[in-house]
């Protein structure tokens, strides 16, 4: 996997790498002298304003369990026929190149035991300074790419393991499944569609190797220099490319069309440039047109199986797209099993998660855990979906173990939180790991709101007025941070109601009303408050906008509930002494 971070930018990822090996590798680089003129016949002045206007090119390689791989061999090469320039990671597992003229640079690193890794073309402009990060996986876990290229047709990976289920078909969601109350269920489908969200940027640096290196951040320096070089010459194949692909980097996918056109005119052969107009279709809703390109390219006899796991991956999201979701979860499958990632089976799992498959979900998810220990999103599927499955405690194991993985990842403590918001159970874990939010990120109004419910829903000290306290600080917190917090006013509302305190109460809840209308539950507990202190007709009032919003809401997600096609699956005979589903 490769991670950027650039001192200017944010990172920019793509669902898909093509990389030599499932790896996880993060570089950084070692001073050497930069290639470039030489010193000699300069003046000072020259030479300054060259250091001046260097880059710098940064990073580490690491293992898949996140330790520091030292004496790997890491090349710096700024094109193809020139000397590289070469390094070695120190005990931390650290390098840097210094003194970089701009250019277009391929990155690569070695180490006896992994296979190799690399990354590239990229381009670096003046005065850049760019961390690569690379994490490399041993060899029994992610195979060479030769080995991979080599593997006949329908052959799996030796590291594949056959799924003990097959998807057969689709039915209309009646029963959305779940376990529990409606307001359960309900939390069910919000965390899938959280997890799901999840696929567009990585957690973590193992979140990223799926084979295809994600884009460099692009300046702005950098797209108006190939924008006048593809006006000066609209023939120059590798310019209109770069562009295209620049632009699709940075999210303007229509943009890049013309560019990308263009250069599959001028070089119909080349497969990085056909995949990324397939990718531009893709990003611009063009579904069709991506569908055709996709399956174009991989009529091709000369892709590798890392390309063939690419297009395959590109496949199932269209799918998607196009309201296909047997077609989607068979070709993220089939992603997998060419090129068993953290990406492609994260987004595997989900797809499965989606469409309320939660036991095969299960199975794609603790593979996935397996192979990537680090992936916090991956233990953030599990836990989900063992939450679907009505296994809170479980569920909740999962997420404490992903928010441990990154203590400053808000999304695993949120996970946790909204699972805690309904009751469903009260773990230890899950309070101590949301009473850590709070101090990771004591400004944050989720990490007050979420820790204040998990205080407050502990039945031993719900009836501790110093606990209440607490919880009311925290919940104050949380409007403070966010004025326009609704479901934090909501709460307040309660507090003061259980406290039998009317006027703050309904304030509270009248607040809660100002900054979200739709709150259906504000309007109901107002209307309880104005009827203890004998104002009848605003608590009617109040009783009817809680009912038009409920029949509103229901319909909308039961209208929601029928637009997602349930899988139909088998599974087949577990082996003697497996672990229960």
């Amino acid at each position: 996997m490769v991670r950027l971070r650039d001192t200017a930018h944010q990172p920019v990822y793509r669902g898909s790498l093509i990389a030599t090996s499932i790896l996880t590798v993060v570089v950084l680089f070692v001073p050497v002298e930069a290639p470039g003129k030489p010193a000699q016949g300069r003046s000072i002045q020259e030479q300054s304003q060259d250091l001046a206007d260097s880059a710098t090119v940064q990073g580490s390689v690491r293992d898949s369990r996140g330790r520091p791989v030292a004496a790997a061999t890491v090349f710096l090469q700024i094109k193809t026929g020139t000397q590289p320039l070469t390094t070695h990671t120190d005990s931390e597992g650290s390098y840097r190149f210094l003194a970089l003229p701009e250019g277009v640079y391929t990155l690569r690193a070695e180490m006896a035991g992994y296979g190799e890794a690399t990354f590239g073309p990229c381009v670096l402009g003046k005065k850049e300074s760019k961390t690569i990060d690379l994490a490399l996986e041993s060899a029994p876990l992610s195979a060479p790419r030769n080995t991979l290229q080599g593997t006949s047709e329908g052959e799996k990976p030796q590291f594949y393991d056959e799924p003990e289920f097959t998807v057969a078909g689709v039915t209309e969601a009646m029963n959305p499944g779940g376990h529990g109350s409606d307001a359960i269920l309900r939390t069910t489908e919000a965390l899938a569609k959280e997890t799901a969200s999840l696929s567009v940027a990585p957690l973590n640096k193992e979140s990223s190797s799926s084979g295809i290196a994600p884009a460099l951040p692009s300046s702005t320096a950098t797209e108006e220099s190939l924008r006048k070089a593809t006006e000066h010459e609209r023939g120059n194949f590798d310019a209109n490319r770069r562009l295209g692909k620049l632009l699709v980097d940075d999210g303007k996918a229509r943009e890049a069309l013309p560019y990308l056109k263009r250069a599959s005119q001028l070089n119909p052969g080349d497969f990085e440039n056909a995949y990324e107009l397939a990718l531009a279709y893709s990003d611009a809703a063009q579904y069709e047109l991506a569908h055709t390109a996709s399956l174009t390219l991989l009529a091709r006899q000369d892709n590798s199986q890392q390309q063939q796991a690419q297009l395959h991956h590109l496949l199932g999201d269209v799918e998607e797209k196009l309201g296909n979701p047997l077609e989607a979860v068979r070709e993220y499958q089939r992603a997998a099993e060419l090129n068993p990632s953290e990406p492609n089976l994260f987004d595997w799992g989900t797809d499965l998660l989606v469409h309320r498959a939660y036991e095969p979900a299960i199975e794609v998810f603790t593979q996935g855990n397996r192979l990537f220990p680090r992936s916090t999103r991956m233990l953030a599927g599990l836990g989900v979906t063992w939450y679907a499955r009505g296994a809170y405690d479980e569920a909740a194991q999962r997420l404490c173990e992903a928010s441990d993985l990154n203590p400053d990842d808000p999304n695993p403590y949120i996970f946790l939180g909204k699972m805690q918001s309904v009751r469903t159970t009260q773990s230890d874990c899950a309070m101590e790991r949301l009473g850590r939010f709070v101090r990771v990120q004591p400004e944050s109004a989720l990490a007050n709101y979420y820790y204040a419910l998990s205080l407050w829903n502990r039945h031993e000290i719900s009836e501790s007025e110093e606990n209440l306290t607490q919880v009311e600080s925290l919940l104050e917190k949380a409007v403070q941070f966010d004025p326009k917090f609704g479901a934090a006013y909501l709460q307040l509302g309660i507090l003061y109601s259980e406290r039998a305190d009317a006027p703050r109460a309904i304030a509270a809840y009248q607040e809660a009303i100002k900054v979200n209308p739709e709150l259906e539950e504000a309007h109901y507990r107002l209307a309880q408050a104005y009827s203890r202190t004998g104002e009848k007709s605003k608590a009617q009032a109040e009783l009817r906008l809680y009912e038009q919003l409920s029949k509103k809401r229901s319909d909308e997600v039961e209208h929601q509930r029928r637009e997602i096609q349930q899988f139909v699956y088998t599974l087949r005979a577990a082996p003697a002494g497996s672990a229960p589903r």
